[in-house]
């Protein structure tokens, strides 16, 4: 893979990890919620499984979804239930100083980061771009591995700008009355950036 293509896959990687999206609502949220230190196991969950898809889709698993209808038809119907879940966590989710509060949710983890994107039938296709497109077929492997660290380099930084984001966002209200619709907002804004996905092909 030349320089030139490495430059073009890291902005690609740069706007796909840092543009909004299910994935960063979640990381915004937390980190309001939780702090950037305690969404940090959210953060490696999303980048690992992303990345995990990556290898499968770039091992030949994208061809059996493209040729399976059904079995995307059954991860688009997997995804919603789970984005719902998620969204219903993070409406609940407390202030991390109210520690006491029985309503308070603890921060999503690594594995429910991680599954999240294996369910998402949005990240499925971003995978199989990538590995379409910057791909080299004389030396697939290398440049799949080279692929998926070069995203690695770009996505942790880059999504974790919205965790480190969502704490300092705490700071400007507090842990009064706002985290409450904040959540809430959160949550409908997670359900609202799935849509497309849902109604879509």
């Amino acid at each position: 893979m030349f320089s030139g293509n490495l430059l073009a896959l890291a902005g690609f990687a740069l706007v796909m990890s840092i543009s909004p999206g299910p994935s960063n609502v979640m990381l915004l949220a937390s980190g309001m919620n939780f702090g950037f230190v305690r969404s940090l196991p959210l953060l490696f969950g999303i980048t690992c499984g992303f990345l995990s898809m990556v290898l499968l889709v770039g091992l030949g698993l994208g061809e059996v979804l493209a040729m399976s209808p059904a079995v995307y038809l059954a991860l688009k119907i997997i995804c919603a239930v789970y984005v719902l879940w998620l969204a219903l966590k993070i409406a609940r989710s407390g202030a991390s100083g109210n520690a006491g509060d029985p309503s308070m949710a603890r921060p999503i983890g690594f594995i429910e980061a991680a599954l999240f994107q294996l369910v998402n039938p949005k990240a499925w296709a971003v995978a199989l771009i990538v590995t379409v497109s910057y791909t080299d077929p004389s030396r697939y492997l290398a440049s799949l591995m080279l692929l998926i660290l070069v995203f690695a380099v770009v996505n942790v930084p880059s999504i974790g700008v919205w965790s480190i984001s969502g704490q300092m966002l705490k700071r400007l209200l507090g842990e009064g009355k706002y985290v409450v619709p904040f959540n809430v907002a959160m949550a409908v804004l997670l359900v609202a950036s799935m849509v497309p996905v849902f109604i879509g092909t």
